[in-house]
């Protein structure tokens, strides 16, 4: 399995947020942290989602350090 760690953004209350991307095959399922809640999906069971939400919880604190570290306009001139 895949998975993408966006940069930090602000919602529109004004708290921040990453997004987290997983991908196996034709499934996937996205999520935002620090909430742990997987907003979308396509291919993953019931339980599978239960355990990508367990996961989000279980690493937040790695999963924060590493969204804090990505810089978008960085990532964005990558050749």
């Amino acid at each position: 399995m895949n998975m993408l760690i966006s940069g930090v953004t602000t919602n529109k209350e004004g708290n921040k947020q990453a997004y987290v991307r997983f991908d196996e095959g034709s499934c996937y399922a996205e999520g935002v942290i620090p909430e742990c809640r997987i907003t979308k999906q396509s291919g993953f069971s019931e339980d599978e989602i239960r355990q990508l939400e367990d996961y989000l919880r279980a690493n937040l604190t790695s999963l924060k350090k590493e969204a804090a570290k990505i810089n978008p306009i960085k990532a964005m001139m990558k050749d």
